[in-house]
């Protein structure tokens, strides 16, 4: 069985990008879920006015560290999620051109094949996403371990917000397919200035990252929000009042947003949103431009220390 070493390592370097961006911006992504989540102001104020509250909250309870609550989870999510998207867009984007025998892709292809890599990402991560938003939003100082998060309820609590992660599989394709396209075009007015091959720079990929993500956001962010919340930690005192646990939908979830903020609230935290994705992404792209070559060496020596081995042993 032949492997595809050049999708391996598309993979590869993108889910490390992901594993270093995640990390950097962690303190600012718990700021900007914790936030997004706070729609109890049916009794009054929300209890954060701005971001930059649950920032303040964590200092004066002496849990700054709790702004990381959640950290190992979300980054073997996002690894694994990285890898699996990364692997899963370049192995479709090369089988599409060798069996049409085009040069290039389309926009319309390019995302069907992102939108699909998207919904694998979704299907095989979803029980870790779910975990890591619950982790994130719990009170400071008391996130329980990713087993209690995943055990303490049913199985299908493990998946609460896949339908709409399936539906922001949009969101990475539209964002990889503007990417593409400008890189393409940025490229290619290069090649054509210089008379010769040329790699994009890390300034370049991190400016068109940059204006990749905040398209794709500012399209799908009531999404967003409303699949944040779904995935968030129950308040203990509320649900102790209540009796039970409610199940969270998207109509219940929609409802209460308007209720209580109306329909600007469907873009509450936006900035935050756009901050955090956006930073996220170009370091990712960045990061990824730069270490691909270096990736794909890698993976060749280890290909020919496997044959030599094997040859050896044979």
């Amino acid at each position: 069985m032949s492997v595809d070493l050049e999708s391996i390592s598309e993979a590869t370097s993108g889910a490390i990008g992901s594993l270093l961006s995640t990390t950097i911006l962690y303190p600012l992504d718990t700021c900007k879920t914790k936030y997004q989540v706070d729609v109890r102001a049916t009794h009054g104020q929300p209890k954060y006015r701005n971001l930059s509250d649950v920032f303040t909250e964590a200092i004066k309870n002496n849990q700054l560290l709790s702004l990381y609550q959640g950290l190992g989870t979300k980054n073997l999510q996002s690894f694994i999620a990285q890898f699996v998207y990364f692997y899963g867009y370049s192995y479709f984007k090369r089988l599409y051109l060798k069996k049409t025998g085009s040069k290039s892709i389309g926009t319309n292809a390019n995302l069907i094949i992102a939108a699909a890599a998207g919904a694998c990402t979704a299907l095989v991560t979803q029980p870790l996403d779910t975990a890591a938003s619950r982790m994130q939003t719990s009170s400071f100082g008391k996130s329980k371990s990713l087993w209690k998060t995943l055990t303490e309820g049913s199985f299908s609590d493990a998946f609460d917000g896949l339908g709409i992660s399936l539906l922001l599989t949009t969101n990475p394709a539209i964002q990889y397919t503007v990417f593409d396209q400008l890189k393409q075009r940025m490229l290619t007015k290069q090649q054509g200035e210089k008379g010769s091959a040329v790699a994009l720079s890390a300034f370049s990929a991190f400016v068109l990252g940059a204006l990749s993500k905040t398209i794709a956001t500012v399209l799908t962010y009531p999404a967003i929000r409303c699949k944040v919340m779904i995935q968030a930690a129950d308040n203990e005192d509320e649900t102790r009042e209540a009796g039970r646990k409610s199940r969270k939908t998207v109509p219940s979830i929609g409802y209460a947003i308007w209720k209580s903020e109306g329909i600007l609230g469907f873009f509450k935290g936006i900035h935050a949103q756009i901050l955090k994705t956006v930073l996220s992404s170009a370091l990712l792209l960045m990061i990824k431009e730069k270490i691909s070559a270096s990736t794909w060496v890698l993976i060749l020596g280890i290909r020919r220390v496997l044959l030599v081995t094997r040859g050896r042993s044979a």
